[in-house]
């Protein structure tokens, strides 16, 4: 395999995370996959097929290789991007310390492979 082929997959599931949609009392009310389009050591701005409300809360696993983090975080804003797409605005709300190591890697690699 060539270098822009392993960049194009490794991009391709650096985009792609998983998140859940929680209630106040931490019930599931939606499971599903998003894109990155940005993300920064506060937040998260992701695409999705789902709609979500300012103030609704999410689980957010980001990975990078074999390194994997739960994040909690939530909605601060979201708006129609077309007919099929959403994107929202996420605030990280618990990152502990390992997760904060797994965050500084993801962002790393991120910035590389999208600027």
């Amino acid at each position: 395999m060539n270098n822009s082929q392993r960049r194009f997959v490794r991009m391709d599931s650096l985009n792609l995370l998983d998140y859940v949609l929680v209630d106040a009392k931490g019930e599931i009310l939606g499971h599903a996959m998003g894109r990155t389009l940005n993300i920064s050591e506060k937040g998260i701005l992701l695409e999705t097929h789902m709609q979500f409300e300012p103030g609704q809360i999410l689980l957010i696993t980001i990975g990078l290789e074999e390194d994997l983090v739960d994040i909690k975080g939530q909605v601060k804003h979201a708006e129609s991007r077309d007919d099929a797409t959403f994107s929202a605005g996420i605030e990280f709300l618990e990152i502990d310390g390992e997760g904060s190591r797994v965050l500084q890697n993801y962002l790393e690699a991120f910035e590389a492979f999208a600027g």
